[in-house]
């Protein structure tokens, strides 16, 4: 029961953030499909024990280790920036809980996440596994240099800020596809940023939104980027 009322108590949030920033993000409503996917994850199964009491509030949830889940509003935004199709495959850079690969697993065919937290990651593979999501892989390793394994990329969605776009991350980027990532130094303004490449691999970058992320961890110099 709670968690039926707090999850239209969250798609009701959402529906209210669009409207008051629709002169910034440049719609009216998001993707149907993208809030059925939102209905569709419990999220409160990728929140700790103790915040599971505010799984569904509209704001980000530290989940350990310096780390957030990110406010249901920013994860529908991005995942609707993204454009995703059923048939993509869709790269994520900071798995952190689970969450938002979750939500973009309910909509293309397959996601790999990359996590430079190994605990994280581990727990993280584990959940969506557990919880049936057997369209995505989770590994560990340093996120700016994507997962070049699987390349090109259908989109790939960044859930830390970057102080600027990893030039990885744009070549893995399949001609016509969409990077959406946070741009900016930790403390300081952040813009939401939407890189196209199009078909002759020219890139156009826009700003959607100011936004606060916890930054783009790397690998320490000398570790084999782990």
């Amino acid at each position: 029961m709670f968690a039926n009322a707090g999850l239209s108590d969250m798609l009701r949030d959402i529906e209210r953030e669009v409207a008051y920033t629709r002169d910034e993000i440049g719609r009216d409503a998001f993707a149907p499909e993208v809030m059925a996917a939102m209905a569709a994850v419990p999220r409160e199964q990728f929140v700790p024990d103790y915040s599971r009491g505010h799984a569904f509030a509209n704001g980000p949830l530290a989940i350990g280790h310096g780390q957030t889940i990110s406010q249901p509003y920013i994860v529908a935004l991005m995942t609707d920036l993204l454009a995703p199709r059923p048939q993509d495959t869709i790269l994520e850079i900071g798995a952190g809980s689970g969450y938002q690969a979750a939500v973009l697993a309910e909509l293309v065919r397959q996601v790999y996440s990359v996590e430079i937290i190994a605990a994280l990651a581990t727990a993280a593979g584990e959940r969506l596994a557990r919880l049936g999501y057997a369209n995505v892989s989770v590994r560990h390793a340093d996120g700016y240099h994507g997962w070049p394994e699987h390349a090109p990329y259908d989109g790939i969605i960044v859930t830390a800020a970057a102080p600027q776009v990893p030039p990885p991350l744009v070549e893995q980027l399949k001609p016509g596809a969409r990077l959406v990532i946070p741009v900016g130094m930790p403390g300081s303004v952040q813009e939401l940023r939407v890189v196209e490449k199009d078909a002759d691999g020219a890139i156009a970058t826009r700003n959607i939104l100011l936004v606060s992320f916890v930054p783009l961890t790397r690998a320490p110099a000398g570790s084999d980027r782990i």
